[in-house]
């Protein structure tokens, strides 16, 4: 496994046995790169394994077969040596509610041997200096869930796992929680942030891996994911003769409301031309980009993922 990357694994698995002795694989033959700096997404519908590989990446359950590397060490054999480098937010933190968001840190910075300094610093990195005196059970759910990754941030690691950070938040939580990600990403960090909400982790993410049923479906930079147009809107005045004429000449088209959608086009010059050759004039001409939504449906189609979500 290469160190150049923060997380990898090859080959993982994770099977459950149920009371009944019925056995469910959460995870199957995972084969996950995570690159060293930005944010890399790791999506997937409720169900899908992502929160069982991290937590078998954190050494919290152990795994059925496979590898595992943290910036290319061996995990969990060597997770001693490397555990100072990486902060995660699995589950909901406890915090004292009575006390300030800076006590509570200034309590966790005594118990793992952080210098206090490092408080005022990652209240400042989270956007909640000036929130820091005021109780707990005062913050919304965003700048709860914001001083759990200032917690996480005390002791300076370089990579950060969030798994589902922004659920139960309101859009006003999400967008500080994006924010805070994408803040992290740019100043060297790697955050590996699992959600199954496609489009949120499409505004922050670097780089992507989209799993389904346990098993890797596409990874890649989100750009390179999503690719380029996907089809090209065209209107014209006579649609039926302009579906036709595009149609005789080999391009996929369908109706969608008072356009016409061509799919899998890569030159749109091409449309006008068998157009205009026939007498028929575009007036709209709109290339439509792909959406790491669509891309998801279309990787899972007639796998049954859709009904997990």
């Amino acid at each position: 496994m290469s160190a150049e990357l923060a997380v990898s694994t090859r080959g993982l698995r994770k099977t459950y046995r149920s009371v009944r002795g019925r056995r469910t694989v959460a995870v199957r033959g995972l084969d996950l790169d995570v690159p060293v700096g930005g944010v890399h997404g790791f999506l997937g519908p409720n169900g899908s394994g992502k929160t069982t590989s991290i937590r078998m990446l954190l050494g919290l359950i152990r795994a059925d077969a496979g590898t595992m590397s943290i910036f290319g060490r061996p995990v969990p054999d060597q997770l001693p040596g490397v555990v100072d480098r990486v902060g995660a937010i699995v589950e909901s933190p406890k915090f004292f509610p009575a006390f300030s968001g800076r006590k509570n840190l200034e309590l966790l910075a005594e118990a793992i041997g952080t210098p206090r300094a490092r408080v005022g610093e990652v209240l400042e990195h989270t956007a909640l200096a000036e929130r820091g005196k005021d109780r707990y059970k005062t913050y919304s759910l965003g700048m709860k869930q914001r001083l759990a990754i200032a917690a996480t941030l005390l002791k300076d690691p370089d990579l950060l796992i969030f798994d589902e950070p922004t659920n139960g938040l309101d859009p006003a939580g999400i967008r500080e929680i994006r924010e805070t990600m994408r803040d992290l990403g740019a100043r060297g960090k790697t955050v590996l942030v699992s959600s199954h909400i496609l489009a949120e982790v499409e505004q922050v993410a670097d780089t992507v891996s989209i799993i389904g049923h346990g098993r890797l479906l596409a990874s890649g930079r989100v750009a390179d994911v999503i690719g380029g147009a996907s089809a090209v809107r065209v209107g014209v005045a006579d649609r039926t003769k302009a579906e036709q004429v595009l149609t005789e000449g080999g391009l996929t088209v369908h109706a969608e409301g008072n356009y016409l959608l061509v799919d899998g086009v890569t030159d749109a010059a091409r449309i006008t031309k068998l157009l205009a050759d026939k007498g028929l004039y575009v007036n709209e001409l709109l290339p439509v980009r792909a959406d790491l939504e669509s891309v998801f449906l279309e990787l899972t189609a007639g796998e049954g993922l859709e009904a997990d979500r």
